[in-house]
C-alpha cells in the first residue's frame, strides 16, 4: 500500500492533534497549545524502520521508530491551534515523509488527563510494504544498526538515548528500548568518517 497523504479538507476542522511516540516527543518542531500524555491502542512503538536519511544512509542504514501493528503505545498528544494546522501538516510531511516509509493516518488516542477523553490524532504508522520496513529485528541486529547509523539529523545512538530519556521523563518504560539503551551505554560507536569521504 502506498503512503497516504490526506487532502487538507479531509482533516476535521478546528484544532489538530498530533501523536508523538519517538523524536516528536522530545523535538516536536512545531507550535502547540497543549501537550498531554496519551495512549494509542492497536499499534506499538518499534525500531522497525531502516533510516537512509535522518540517522543513516542506504549503505549503512540506521534504525528509527515506527508504529507497527498490534499492542499499544504510550506517547504524547500535541494540540495544534487551527491557524497553524496547515503549516504543521506541511512541516511533518517534510520531516517524516522524506522516503514515504510512513502512512499518514488519523487514529483515536486516549488522553491521560483528568478528562480521559478520546481524540482523533494525526499519526505516522510504518508502511509494511516499504523497502525500509525492517520488521522484527533481534536486539543484536538493532544494536549493530544503531551503532553504525549516522545521517542528516545526527548519530543514531543519540536518537535512541534521547527517546528513552523522554519516555522516562513521562514516568514509564519501554522494555525493548530500555534494553537496547543499556547495551548502547556499554558500547562505543565506531569513529565517524572524514567530512569529505562521501562527497
Amino acid at each position: 500500500m502506498p503512503a497516504i497523504e490526506f487532502n487538507d479538507t479531509e482533516f476535521s476542522q478546528g484544532d489538530l492533534w498530533v501523536f508523538g511516540y519517538g523524536s516528536l516527543m522530545w523535538r516536536p518542531g512545531f507550535e502547540f497549545i497543549e501537550r498531554v500524555p496519551a495512549r494509542l491502542i492497536g499499534e506499538h512503538r518499534a525500531l522497525c524502520v531502516y533510516s537512509f536519511v535522518h540517522r543513516g544512509t542506504p549503505e549503512k542504514p540506521g534504525l528509527v521508530l515506527g508504529l507497527d501493528r498490534g499492542g499499544a503505545c504510550r506517547g504524547i498528544a500535541f494540540r495544534v491551534a487551527e491557524k497553524y494546522r496547515a503549516a504543521t501538516i506541511a512541516y511533518l510531511r517534510e520531516r517524516e515523509q522524506v522516503t514515504s516509509v510512513y502512512r499518514e493516518v488519523m487514529r483515536s488516542v486516549w488522553l491521560e488527563n483528568d478528562a480521559r477523553q478520546r481524540v482523533s490524532a494525526l499519526v505516522y504508522v510504518v508502511d509494511r510494504g516499504h523497502v525500509q520496513y525492517a520488521g522484527r529485528l533481534s536486539l543484536t541486529e538493532q544494536l549493530r544498526h544503531v551503532l553504525q547509523g549516522h545521517g542528516q539529523s545526527g548519530v543514531n545512538r543519540d536518537y535512541v538515548l534521547a527517546t528513552v530519556k523522554a519516555i522516562e521523563a513521562e514516568g514509564f518504560r519501554d522494555s525493548q528500548l530500555h534494553r537496547l539503551a543499556a547495551m548502547l551505554h556499554t558500547q562505543h560507536p565506531p569513529p565517524l568518517p572524514a567530512e569529505n569521504s562521501d562527497r
